[in-house]
């Protein structure tokens, strides 16, 4: 039988401008992509890196302004300001899907533009009312609410940038764009201290009167920049179309929530301690004096950035290692990692003098502990960010592998990684929205409202994390890089190579 060549593409004579639709994408033709692909992918990577990094920073801004808002006059327990943290967590994930599918509707530059566009509401809002000190408690729930709007648009980027890109460039493109999201955190906690004036840059910035409405008029600025470039330079790809139905029906597929849970492990990891870094480090190392706003011990807004900068950082590096040695190696030793770090924490802890009634001398008292605690949870951070690179990774693989195996002649063959790239892109916005949720669990499971002695929920929150851990670390290999153990009766994927 003679194999079936599939024609080759039409190439454009010059790369579509920004703002339009392209009816006809084929990254996966080198012609084509060296003639205008990589142009146009590069573009639209560029804005896609700003809007999420923009989108990010709005939806961690609470994880660092709930800690301020008790020196603003607003008299919030510790459970409430864990909850104002964990929310926007929640709704970000909530979003993720039905996010995915606007992308599928309305296409990647459009979408952009509207979500970026949203950003406005929660900036403003919480610009007008932290100017307010008897604003009731529920007004910031709302507000944590819509803040969450900025999470809800990760998963439907990345799905965007997996249509752009061939499966060659895929790990270090997706790497980068989840890491210029992921810096967004890490830019914000380290700038916003200083914008509102509370000091920062580990003591070298001092501290003075507190203005907390100028960082949200800050984002709420760069949102409407982002929203700006996307509508100008983004394209919508005729190709990146999907019908819910066709995503829905993925649910069934068994290595849909196989990734899903081990992205908890990772990004949720990732997410949840980012935000609920600064309140750790004021619980555990620090006593604030409600009449002077003098703090004793360590001051959260000078560390608070370190681990989500460098969880963030390390994600593109999780997608090149994937690349180069396999997306499910990568993240089994990332786990590795992870329950070390997150070991290293518990040890640390379990020195730490607890400290409910805030005494200043306990505080100081602990401070020598918090270098140990430090490096522990930088360790689990870099560790999370290898893991959500890889991860995002082996997602496009795993559904190519599954539609391209079997393919006898080109044609097949083109047909089927059109197919997998369509449902890798709906998986990978699926796995994002369960994944974020544990950005939402791990600030609740340290300071829910039901939590009546936060210091021990922190030590049994991390043997519940380090216990999970393990849990994604044998489903990995058991899924992915088991070879010979019952691989008779119960098959891995092993032989692709994930």
């Amino acid at each position: 039988m003679t194999p079936t060549l599939a024609a080759p593409p039409q190439i454009p004579s010059t790369a579509p401008a920004g703002g339009t639709w392209i009816d006809e994408w084929h990254p996966e033709d080198d012609g084509y992509w060296e003639a205008v692909g990589r142009e146009v992918a590069r573009r639209n990577l560029a804005c896609s890196i700003f809007a999420e990094h923009v989108g990010f920073s709005v939806w961690l801004l609470f994880s660092v302004l709930a800690a301020y808002l008790p020196f603003q006059g607003f008299d919030f327990s510790v459970s409430q300001l864990f909850l104002l943290v964990a929310l926007p967590n929640l709704v970000g994930a909530l979003l993720r899907l039905p996010y995915t599918f606007l992308l599928g509707r309305l296409g990647g530059r459009n979408w952009a533009t509207i979500k970026t566009s949203l950003l406005l509401l929660p900036t403003l809002s919480f610009a007008y009312f932290v100017q307010h000190p008897g604003t009731p408690y529920a007004v910031f729930v709302g507000i944590a609410l819509l803040v969450g709007l900025g999470g809800g648009g990760f998963a439907s980027s990345m799905a965007n940038i997996n249509f752009f890109f061939p499966a060659s460039a895929k790990g270090i493109a997706l790497g980068l764009n989840a890491a210029g999201g992921n810096l967004g955190g890490a830019v914000m906690q380290f700038v916003v201290p200083m914008v509102v004036g509370a000091g920062g840059c580990f003591g070298l910035v001092k501290g003075g009167v507190l203005h907390l409405q100028v960082a949200a008029y800050l984002y709420a600025g760069l949102a409407a920049v982002a929203a700006f470039l996307a509508f100008r330079n983004m394209n919508n790809l005729r190709d990146a179309k999907s019908s819910p139905k066709a995503v829905l029906a993925l649910f069934g597929h068994k290595h849909t929530w196989v990734m899903s849970l081990l992205y908890i492990g990772t990004f949720g990891s990732f997410i949840g301690y980012a935000a609920a870094m600064p309140l750790l480090i004021r619980l555990n190392f620090a006593v604030i004096d409600p009449q002077t706003a003098q703090i004793t011990g360590i001051h959260f807004a000078w560390y608070a950035f370190i681990g989500a900068l460098v969880g963030a950082l390390f994600r593109p590096v999780g997608g090149w290692l994937a690349d180069r040695f396999g997306g499910a190696r990568v993240t089994l030793w990332a786990f590795v990692a992870m329950i070390l770090g997150t070991l290293g924490v518990l040890a640390t802890l379990a020195q730490v003098t607890p400290n409910p009634a805030k005494d200043p001398a306990i505080a100081l008292g602990n401070q020598h502990l918090f270098v140990w605690f430090l490096l522990s949870f930088t360790f689990i951070f870099a560790a999370t960010g290898v893991g959500n690179g890889s991860t995002y990774r082996m997602i496009p693989l795993i559904w190519r592998h599954k539609h391209t195996a079997d393919a006898e002649t080109s044609a097949e063959h083109e047909a089927g990684v059109v197919r997998a790239t369509k449902e890798a892109s709906a998986v990978i916005g699926i796995a994002g929205a369960v994944g974020a949720l544990g950005g939402f669990l791990i600030p609740m499971a340290f300071g829910a409202p039901w939590v009546s002695d936060p210091f021990a929920a922190v030590r049994t929150a991390f043997i519940v994390f380090a216990g999970y851990y393990v849990f994604c670390l044998v489903l990995t290999w058991f899924e992915f890089t088991r070879k010979h153990l019952f691989t008779d009766r119960i098959p891995s994927l092993a032989h692709a190579r994930i």
